[in-house]
């Protein structure tokens, strides 16, 4: 089974990498663009789109308020985009948010942040892959009852790919992210010369008519624009990842970081405003419940506005198809951000004792394996409990995103005022405070946009993402807790460790097999202070074991216990229990003969009891358990059979 298993998992992984190839691991710019950005670039299909969904609730009227909304969300962009690749700067070895906050904030802070960023990510996948599928089902109609499949299909290619190394990932993803940009620009040029040429283009839904379905006027109307303006923000989600990310770059690391921070925000900020003026110019007609939208034929579902704004640019042929491909490509693939973040950062948080050690470890491939196996699995349960649904899961989103922005801001700000203090020169005072003012503006628009998202969403879903992240971390706390009562536990006194006064030997046995004799040469080597074999009896009719020992002449002490409701974990416990009685101070090792099958179906046959009693004897203090082994169908010992009762 091993072999099998082991040939599985190099073909879908690769072979293993040496911990000294990690260099080889470090990702240039080109490759770096679409592992960290593919969901800030990604998010640009949508964002328009949520806003127009908004705006919708309250009439063809308030759809005017687009373009505002859309400048505020591309001048945020902006902000954090320059906020950010100082962080590049001042922590290159990454950690983003989580990072910053603990230097600066402290570890309650961190953790926040911390929380935050671990139900983003794993929202984010969710999203981008759902919102990925929503593009191909708006294609092909047919697919639609498959969604939730589709979902964890891609979801679980996401992951195959990315255990095989993170540049694997960047070669994989680089083609349908760079075809994603090329596609939308030429659209973006082909739609304006239209209309500059007087053709001008029509979105199909532009004569569908919106029926008012909530209430405007006075504060109404300000929280229903306020609610459109925190889902157009879906557009900054995954912007933080290069910072996580930082050692993941070729050197220098942070130079690089920050380059292709500053190249994303300028393909993010022209791809959104080029695609909201697109669906202004084309009259893009949504809204949240279809049944608003007056003129759509019934039981035909909305297109996605960009897919509405390509059909009417390109008309149904190939460049429109093409345009589709390249979207949920990146929309799917938007994902990967997530899957290079999360696995960082909980690798961080498991170095620093606040989620288990294990995630902290590099796989075969050089990459955190277990971070991404634990993100596959939590997106994937999310994905059905929302039935693979955009707008449901869309309301938990990035709430978690502007929480850990507002805090490593705020951090950032602390970090260069500290760093003020210690310096005397006025010409680098100064520029200290640029950079400080410019965090600290990040710190002050991102907190607002949190209060504005928080109160806007929170009706709508994003109380769940306020429960949830409390819990994680209170979890990590707790976590952080016993891994600090572990280390008390463990470090050594100032004597040393105390010497045990004797060892007493007890091998357990049921027959008198090659195994057991094994077994009980192997315990008169180990030369204990005292020595017996113990077989529970749960049989009705005598047990031929004691006549068998004595026929065999077995010097060791064969001691029977009485087990009249047939059980053999409990009798073997309390006798382990009475010897500790009588040798208090000493240590009791128990000695177990083992089978080991050469077959894991072959497990079925036997009864584990050996398995079950090593897991109920770990917990006795002052016991030692010890296996022996006896490999089935190998001839395992054939040549050692003979035992030191035999000669």
């Amino acid at each position: 089974m091993s072999s099998t298993a082991g040939a599985l998992s190099r073909v879908l992984v690769g072979e293993p990498l040496r911990s000294d190839d990690i260099g080889e691991t470090l990702l240039p710019k080109r490759l770096a663009l679409p592992v960290f950005c593919s969901d800030p670039l990604s998010s640009v299909a949508y964002a328009t789109e949520q806003i127009v969904l908004v705006l919708g609730l309250g009439g063809l009227a308030l759809l005017s308020l687009t373009p505002w909304l859309a400048a505020a969300v591309v001048l945020l962009l902006i902000v954090v985009v320059a906020s950010y690749r100082q962080t590049c700067f001042a922590y290159p070895d990454g950690g983003g948010a989580y990072a910053v906050s603990r230097a600066n904030l402290g570890e309650e802070a961190s953790l926040v942040a911390a929380s935050a960023l671990l139900i983003d990510y794993v929202l984010t996948v969710a999203v981008s892959v759902v919102a990925g599928v929503a593009a191909i089902t708006s294609a092909i109609p047919a697919l639609v009852p498959h969604a939730v499949a589709l979902s964890l299909g891609f979801v679980t290619i996401l992951a195959a790919v990315n255990l095989r190394g993170v540049k694997e990932s960047g070669r994989a993803f680089a083609i349908p992210t760079y075809g994603f940009v090329a596609a939308i620009y030429a659209m973006l040029v082909v739609a304006l010369a239209k209309v500059a040429f007087g053709d001008g283009i029509t979105a199909e839904s532009a004569h569908y008519h919106l029926r008012q379905v909530a209430d405007t006027g006075g504060l109404l109307t300000v929280f229903l624009v306020l609610r459109a303006f925190a889902s157009g923000c879906t557009a900054l989600t995954g912007v933080e990842a290069v910072s996580n990310g930082v050692p993941a770059f070729r050197p220098p690391k942070s130079r690089n970081a920050a380059n292709t921070l500053l190249v994303m925000g300028l393909l993010a900020t022209t791809m959104f405003a080029g695609i909201t003026a697109l669906a202004l110019i084309s009259h893009v007609h949504m809204a949240e419940n279809a049944s608003a939208l007056v003129g759509l034929p019934a039981g035909e579902a909305q297109k996605t506005a960009l897919s509405q704004i390509a059909l009417a640019t390109f008309g149904n042929g190939a460049m429109f198809y093409l345009v589709q491909s390249f979207t949920a490509a990146i929309l799917i693939l938007a994902a990967n951000t997530a899957f290079n973040g999360f696995p960082v950062l909980s690798s961080l948080l498991g170095r620093d004792g606040f989620l288990p050690r294990q995630l902290a470890l590099r796989g075969d491939r050089l990459v955190f394996s277990n971070g991404i196996v634990l993100l596959t699995v939590v997106a994937g349960v999310l994905i059905v409990a929302f039935n693979a649904s955009v707008t449901r899961l869309i309301q938990l989103y990035i709430l978690g995103v502007f929480l850990s922005f507002t805090l490593s801001q705020a951090g950032m700000v602390r970090h260069w005022a500290r760093l003020m203090k210690d310096e005397a020169r006025p010409a680098e005072r100064r520029g200290l405070r640029r950079k400080q003012m410019v965090n600290g503006a990040g710190a002050v628009v991102t907190g607002l946009v949190f209060v504005i998202v928080l109160v806007t969403k929170f009706a709508e879903g994003a109380w769940i993402v306020v429960l949830a992240a409390p819990v994680l971390f209170a979890a990590m706390k707790a976590v952080a807790r016993h891994y600090r009562q572990v280390n008390r536990e463990l470090s050594p006194s100032a004597s040393g460790a105390v010497l045990p006064g004797k060892v007493h030997a007890v091998v357990l046995v049921s027959n008198l097999l090659a195994p057991t004799l094994r077994a009980l040469a192997f315990a008169e080597a180990t030369a204990p202070a005292t020595i017996r074999a113990v077989k529970v009896s749960a049989e009705d009719l005598d047990d031929p074991l004691p006549r068998e020992w004595e026929e065999r002449g077995v010097p060791t002490p064969l001691v029977v216990i009485e087990s009249p409701y047939r059980e053999t974990i409990r009798p073997v416990r309390q006798y382990i229990r009475l010897l500790r009685r009588e040798h208090p101070g000493d240590v009791i090792s128990v000695i177990l003969p083992e089978y080991v099958v050469s077959h894991w179906w072959q497990n079925l046959l036997h009864n584990q009891t050996a398995l079950r009693l090593k897991t109920r004897l770990r917990f006795e203090p002052s016991v030692t358990v010890t296996s022996v082994p006896w490999v089935l169908g190998t001839r395992d010992g054939a040549t050692d059979t003979t035992t030191p009762f035999d000669r």
